[in-house]
């Protein structure tokens, strides 16, 4: 199987080098940068469980350099998607599949606009990874899921396919029949510390020493529940106090959230597709969202001092 990751920053590194090191065919695709350009000439350096190695990866700027795929794991910004599934056209074959491995809602919709519903699958993970230096990149998966499945429910198997991908890679991995639940639980997550990580510039470690910042990330959780519950989202998580600690889970005290490393990058967050599909949502259902509604503003005011906006990774 030839597999293309669609935007290989910290997240898309990881899984690129894990499946490469597997044995995989594994094409890592996005414009270029000092990493990219790292990862080409001397190769991709995953430093994980206190130990490090290097695996060589195959690297590419370009679609048309790597051709026809039978998979697809799009990891782009969630603002970039649209752009960047509209410039993978080259990788598209007659049954080429794509999976949504980001943050935030509304992913798999755009993709299925594109490629149509029957080539997208649902998913979401709970691997972390920071790119430290140019072609080295901190991984965090132990204990942390990846969720596959389908966009209407159910389980096939082609999901199941993917998911034994996964699996035989080394990510803890669940085939699910119901992905709604699972991006609502992820998005939960999202918002109980990424903005607030992104505007203060606090780790995990950090944050759990403002008691203020913590009582906001339940706050802005409690507000998001309440918009699933008024869309009548079935939810997995029944307290605003679980995302918050389940954000924390199984990660070092000095992670950097994504929102927070694409802050320190200069580059622009998925603040839209996360607290603000919140507000959105609220909006929609007549469900107040104060909190959501004023870190939205916040990370909008900090995205407009931003000065750098090449690439969506």
């Amino acid at each position: 199987m030839r597999i293309c990751i669609l935007g290989p920053g910290s997240l898309g590194s990881v899984f690129g080098g894990i499946m490469t090191e597997a044995g995989l065919d594994v094409h890592l695709v996005g414009p270029r940068t000092d990493h990219l350009d790292v990862m080409r000439h001397r190769g991709l350096t995953l430093v994980e469980g206190g130990s490090e190695r290097t695996v060589k990866v195959k690297v590419s700027t370009g679609c048309e350099e790597v051709g026809a795929v039978d998979l697809v794991i799009v990891l782009v910004k969630s603002s970039f998607t649209g752009q960047a599934i509209q410039s993978a056209e080259p990788l598209i074959g007659e049954e080429t599949l794509a999976i949504s491995l980001q943050n935030g809602l509304g992913n798999e919709d755009v993709l299925a606009a594109y490629l149509g519903k029957d080539r997208v699958l649902s998913g979401k993970t709970y691997v972390g990874g920071i790119i430290t230096e140019p072609g080295r990149v901190l991984v965090g998966r132990k204990g942390k899921l990846t969720l596959v499945g389908e966009l209407e429910g159910g389980l096939t198997a082609r999901a199941r396919r993917i998911g034994d991908l996964f699996v035989s890679s080394g990510f803890e991995t669940e085939v699910c029949s119901e992905m709604l639940p699972v991006i609502w639980h992820k998005l939960l997550i999202n918002i109980s510390t990424g903005a607030i990580t992104a505007i203060t510039g606090l780790t995990y470690g950090e944050i759990l020493q403002v008691p203020e910042a913590v009582q906001c990330g339940i706050e802005a959780v409690a507000e998001a529940m309440a918009v699933a519950r008024a869309a009548g989202v079935k939810l997995q998580i029944r307290h605003p106090e679980e995302a918050f600690r389940a954000a924390e889970e199984g990660l070092p005290l000095d992670f950097k959230t994504s929102m927070l490393q694409d802050v320190t990058r200069g580059v622009k967050t998925e603040i839209d597709f996360i607290n603000g599909s919140i507000a959105s949502l609220g909006r929609q259902h007549g469900v107040p969202t104060p909190v959501n509604d004023t870190l939205v503003a916040a990370v909008k005011g900090i995205e407009f001092t931003l000065g750098d906006r090449r690439t969506g990774m």
